[in-house]
Parts: structure tokens; sequence; C-alpha cells
């Protein structure tokens, strides 16, 4: 690798994660500054704070990815334009195609680095953080399905709350259907069903269980019946966020298990998985934005390409959550929806790189 390429890949790696250590504890302290309150109010214990900011520091990076990638080669690209190095450079005979190469292993770099990062290490954040954030800070909002919840839980069993109370585990107006092929076998109902966590079982009050027979029915009743479904609570009602807090082989089997079930949140899990590997091309994407965007010198200085950048950066976002926002509430593809923002600014980046070899 030549000396120009270890000269551009150092200020790539340096400017990225110099943005991260600036942008990251100011973001730690307007979460503070605008949540003290509540934790005080709420008594939260100084431990589980830390290890929030601790989770909160790379879902946040996680985050703003996007924008503290694009930021920072244009900060350090802009600086080799106004110092005239990048006109130094192509006049010896370099094309335009040749300084480009170490930005593209940069990007390569920390394509690799993000999913990584995205697929085993932010999923444990952002559990902890989406965790503390409903135990805390948000306890008068739900952060499951509590009405009329309805899931098949297997081949052959559907179950059937009218509403669930997550805080203390139980479910009201509950109902186990068992089919063989299309034939109903039996069906338990039951005022409620409570989970027990000193024997893990389930205790169900005014039980009835109605087995299907050729002639006649079989009806077994009791007030109280204790136990063991093959289910779990979170089977039951999985909390809003759970695609989020799984890593790429968990993501995957779990996905797989609510298509099964034919689950109403399909396209938010689908979502949260195409997204993690779209950050791979929309870091080449945005690091060719931004070289052909500050590699001329420009009368405004850095700060016409500043402005620039973050003006791009934030349209990138808004692209980025309307699509999202189309495929969690209507049928919208989520592989769709997570490509428009990549194909239409890989469109923009072909043109300025155009402009830019000119």
């Amino acid at each position: 690798m030549k000396i120009l390429d270890w000269y551009i890949l150092k200020r790539y790696f340096v400017t990225f994660f110099v943005m991260l250590l600036l942008f990251v504890p100011i973001g730690i302290m307007v979460d503070l500054s605008e949540k003290v309150d509540k934790m005080i109010e709420r008594k939260v214990p100084t431990s589980e704070i830390i290890f929030y900011y601790l989770d909160f520091t790379v879902y946040f990076a996680n985050l703003l990815f996007p924008i503290f990638l694009f930021l920072s080669v244009i900060w350090f690209t802009s600086k080799l334009a106004n110092n005239t190095e990048i006109i130094a450079i192509l006049s010896s005979g370099v094309s335009f195609a040749r300084f480009m190469r170490p930005y593209l292993i940069g990007a390569s770099v920390i394509a690799a680095f993000i999913f990584f990062m995205g697929m085993f290490v932010v999923p444990t954040a952002s559990e902890g953080y989406k965790e503390f954030t409903h135990k805390y800070l948000r306890r008068n909002k739900q952060d499951r399905e509590v009405t009329d919840v309805y899931n098949q839980i297997s081949d052959n069993e559907f179950l059937f709350v009218s509403s669930f109370d997550a805080t203390n585990k139980v479910g009201y107006n509950f109902s186990l259907e068992h089919f063989e092929g299309t034939e109903l076998k039996y069906k338990i109902s039951a005022r409620s069903i409570r989970w027990q966590p000193e024997d893990s079982t389930y205790r169900l009050t005014n039980y009835v269980k109605r087995t299907i027979g050729v002639n006649d029915d079989v009806l077994e009743s009791k007030r109280r019946h204790d136990t063991i479904f093959s289910f779990s609570l979170d089977d039951l009602t999985p909390v809003s966020y759970i695609a989020e807090t799984k890593n790429l082989f968990e993501l995957n089997e779990f996905i797989e298990k609510e298509k099964r079930k034919g689950s109403s949140n399909i396209n938010t899990y689908l979502l949260v998985k195409y997204r993690r590997w779209s950050l791979i091309f929309t870091a080449f994407v945005l690091t060719v934005i931004a070289v052909a965007v500050s590699s001329m010198k420009r009368r405004g200085g850095m700060g016409v390409n500043l402005a620039f950048g973050i003006f791009i950066a934030f349209v990138f976002v808004f692209f980025d959550k309307i699509f999202g926002t189309l495929a969690e509430q209507s049928g919208f593809p989520p592989m769709l929806a997570v490509s428009i923002p990549n194909i239409l600014f890989g469109i923009l980046a072909f043109y300025l790189l155009k402009n830019a070899k000119r």
C-alpha cells in the first residue's frame, strides 16, 4: 500500500473516531439533562444509571453512525482541499479513481466494524437501554400489546387473551385451541391465566377444558388449575422492541418463527434485520458523496462543505424514517423501504462523483 493510502486512511479513521468521542458525550449530557429529574424522583440506583449510559453510548453511536461517518469524511477531505493537498495529488498524475481507493478501503473497514457491532454488540446494548427506559422513565406506557392478544404458538395450537397485564404477568379471558389438521380436538378456557415463578407453572382460574368427541364432548372444569404450557410470556406478548435485542442468528430464527405464527408485526422485525445489512452499503454511498462534495476548494471554505453535509445527512435520515414508518404501518415491503434511501443517494453519489472528476 502506498504512502498516499496510509496518509488518507489514517485521517479517515482518526477523524471518524474523534467525531464519535466528541458527539457521544454531548448526547449523554443532553439525555441526562432531560431524564435526571425522573431518575431522582424514582430513586434509580447509581449502578443501573452507569450501565444504562454504557448501553446508551453503544446504542446512540450506532443510531447516528451515518451522520458521524459522513461529517468526518467531509471534515478531513475539506482540510485536504483547503491546504491544496488534493490539487497537488491529482497534479502529480494520480487519477481521481486512484485517489478514491483509500476512501473505499476505509469505508470497507468501517462497514465491517459496524456490521459486527450491529449484529452482535448493539442488540445487547439495545436491550439494556430499552428495558431501563420502560422500567424507570416510561412507566405509564406499555412496551407490548395488551389487548386482544392472539398468537399461534405451534403448528396446532392457537392462543387468545382479551387483555394482558405485563407488570403482574396476568392474562384475562384466556383460551387455547388445539387442532389436528383442520379438526378442533380440544379447547381450554379460563377467566385468567397467571404465571407462577416459584414453581414455573401457569395458574388458571375458572378453568374449563372441552374435549371434542365423536358422539359427545367431554367437559372438565375446576375453580383453579395449575399446569405447564410450552409457551412463555414473551411468546404470548413479545415486547415491541424484541427484534432490536437479538443478534444475527437469533433474529433470523425469531423471524422464521413469527412468520409461521402469522405475526402482525413481521414487517417491523424484517425492517430491523434489513437495516442492519443496509449500513454496509450506506457506509460506501455516504463516503463517495462526502468525497465528491468536499474534494474541491470552495470560496466559502470548510463551512460550506459542512453545511451541505449536515443538510444531506439529515435528508438521508428523513427518508430512512419516512420509508421505515411506511413499512411498519402499512404493507410497504421492508426491503424496499430500507433500499430506497441508499438507491436515491447512490444515484446522487454517482452524479456528484462524475462532476468531481471533471
